[in-house]
């Protein structure tokens, strides 16, 4: 690996953010006599360049060695930081498909951000969210990849309050900005922990240094729950998922970048602490508990929501819970293949969407019905998205579901059943909202709903091809599981699974002989999930109230103890310098006055302990 494509692919992060620096040059603030335009395209031909750059070093880095590049940070006061870089077939793999649906959603935002003028500001916010996603999949250090998440984090909050004039918005941004701070405030605890027990933040050092490493379990359980903390908010996780529902606010085009590839930094990052949670099984029982809990109790919620976004926005924390399972258990290279299935196929799903979102207005999928006569296209770019998602040969999201159950069964057989029923609870909800979409009678909204601008579809179709490609592309690149290896009766159940969820869905929702709305259970039932399990609620009692009742004693304190005290200061200082000031008057008796009040100040207190022995 000598050619200096590969060598210098570290710069595929700065061709996006100079997309970014060029973007800002449009901004209304700064350039008042030119349209936004110029900055989406601008952007749009940086992302192209680190898309070329990134294919091309894939084909001299395949089969090759790693390549592992650092540069010197800072030195100060014995403190070595550097940022150390790996250079690899999977990282720049990582890098193809982070710059190709940045692209296709930048493409995307072109039809769907048309009449709007904030182009410049969107289109920076992406460059940013796309160098740190780039610079995070390429960087070895645990340090700098908790620097980039963060980086990550200011462009979620950015992204999502673009449209800072509604209220929903502002509040949907600040929510997840907060959310993700808890989770990244015990990720920075376990970062500075780590350094003086292994003396590195290098993610290949850390790994040699816990092969050998002889610490307290509790200290070491106490630090992978810290490292645990925050991909689990970065992955919209239970108890820290609520934050992904409200950022649907945000544009369309950011959530496809959002929703496909940023969920799943946090788990890349988990992937390569993967040697240091081998210092705690509980650890790593933590991570397969939660996410098997949220993959189930997100998949029901998915099921009860009215909102479109908010359902897609739910099956978007069911599939991370199955990642969260399968980092769990150590399987990583099966982790890599799921994430690169999910993102293609979400994606696609939040293409199709939005496209009928924007043209139709609104989200309630009450409203909707009858669209396949009218868009075609966007109806069968959803039908391939829901089976590249789903276990259902021949698509891609089968093989990954396929080759996971299986390694699960072998191992921890709990863990292949809760994979078969989410994947029947997502087939259920992608074809219910296929089915209350597309299928049915057309309603009155949607009697005119032609196919989107072409900028809406082209990258859609794009996009759809290659989900249809993609096991194609696992297969030439050696990834593709051989029958061998498969679990035949499970892959059965797994598929089986699928049919039944997706079948059940179509009958219950385009059936014209059932009543809709459909409703199979009693209304509390219906009002547990549909509020997801008052998960906001538990919230609201607990967390909520105990900072808002310690807010308001430390107010009442503040308000009424520390500003008394001081304003009593005030008072006796302008009281006695009230009362001085007639020291300086140059008038003899005040000054006769004065003296002789002190000596009997004086004199009082030396004798007060003497009158206070007499009794009279």
């Amino acid at each position: 690996m000598n050619t200096s494509l590969s060598q210098t692919v570290w710069l595929v992060p700065c061709y996006t953010l100079i997309g970014m620096g060029l973007s800002a040059l449009w901004m209304p603030g700064i350039n008042r006599k030119m349209g936004p335009r110029p900055a989406g395209y601008l952007n749009i031909l940086c992302t192209i360049t680190a898309l070329v750059h990134s294919c091309v070093a894939f084909l001299e880095t395949w089969q090759q060695p790693v390549q592992k590049v650092s540069f010197t940070w800072l030195q100060a006061a014995g403190l070595d930081l550097t940022l150390d870089l790996k250079i690899s077939s999977v990282t720049i793999g990582a890098l193809i498909l982070i710059t190709g649906i940045n692209l296709l959603a930048q493409f995307y935002a072109i039809a769907y951000l048309e009449m709007d003028w904030g182009w410049a500001r969107f289109y920076a916010t992406m460059g940013l969210f796309e160098a740190g996603m780039c610079a995070l999949v390429l960087c070895n250090s645990l340090f700098f990849s908790y620097v980039v998440l963060e980086v990550l984090t200011l462009g979620t909050y950015l992204l999502i309050g673009y449209w800072f004039n509604q209220s929903l918005v502002v509040t949907g941004a600040r929510d997840a900005f907060l959310t993700k701070r808890v989770g990244d405030l015990f990720l920075l605890m376990s970062v500075v922990a780590l350094l003086p027990l292994a003396g590195t933040w290098n993610f290949d050092e850390l790994a040699v240094w816990a092969s050998t490493a002889e610490i307290n379990p509790t200290l070491a359980t106490l630090l992978c729950f810290g490292l645990i903390a925050g991909p689990l908010g970065k992955c919209a996780q239970f108890p820290l998922h609520l934050w992904l529902d409200e950022a649907m606010e945000g544009p369309m085009p950011a959530t496809i970048v959002r929703n496909s590839l940023v969920v799943g930094t946090g788990a890349w990052v988990l992937i390569k602490l993967q040697p240091i949670f081998a210092l705690s099984d509980f650890a790593s029982t933590f991570m397969i508990v939660i996410g098997a809990t949220t993959a189930i109790g997100a998949s029901l919620v998915a099921i009860a929501q009215v909102d479109l976004k908010r359902s897609l926005s739910y099956s978007v924390s069911a599939y991370m819970g199955i990642v969260f399972m399968a980092v769990g258990a150590q399987q990583d290279e099966t982790t890599l293949v799921l994430m690169l299935t999910y993102g293609v196929a979400m994606a696609l799903l939040i293409m199709a969407i939005g496209s009928v979102i924007l043209t139709n207005i609104t989200q309630d999928l009450s409203q909707y019905g009858g669209l396949w006569s009218r868009r075609p296209i966007t109806g069968i770019c959803y039908l391939i998205g829901a089976a590249s998602l789903v276990a259902l040969p021949p698509f891609g999201g089968f093989w990954s579901l396929a080759r996971l159950t299986s390694n699960f069964w072998a191992t921890r057989p709990t863990l292949a059943v809760v994979v078969i029923i989410v994947n029947a609870l997502t087939a259920f909800s992608v074809m219910r909202e296929f089915s209350l979409v597309f299928g049915g009678k057309r309603k009155p909204m949607m009697v005119r709903s032609p196919e989107g601008l072409w900028a809406l579809v082209l990258p859609t179709v794009v996009l759809a091809g290659f989900a249809l490609h993609t096991p194609l592309i696992l297969a030439t690149l050696g990834l593709l599981p051989g029958w061998q290896q498969l679990n035949i009766s499970l892959v059965a159940a797994l598929v089986l699974s699928t049919l039944v969820g997706g079948g059940t869905a179509s009958y219950l929702y385009l059936s014209p002989s059932i009543a809709k709305p459909i409703n199979l259970f009693p209304e509390p039932v219906r009002e547990f999930f549909a509020k997801d399990l008052y998960t906001a609620e538990l919230y609201r009692n607990t967390v909520i109230f105990a900072v808002t009742f310690i807010s308001k004693i430390v107010d009442w304190l503040d308000r009424y103890f520390v500003d008394g005290v001081i304003n009593l200061l005030g008072i006796a200082t302008l009281f006695s310098g009230q009362s001085l000031k007639y020291n300086n008057s140059g008038q003899s008796q005040y000054y006769a006055i004065s003296i002789v009040a002190g000596v009997l100040l004086f004199i009082l207190a030396i004798f007060y302990p003497y009158f206070s022995q007499l009794s009279f």
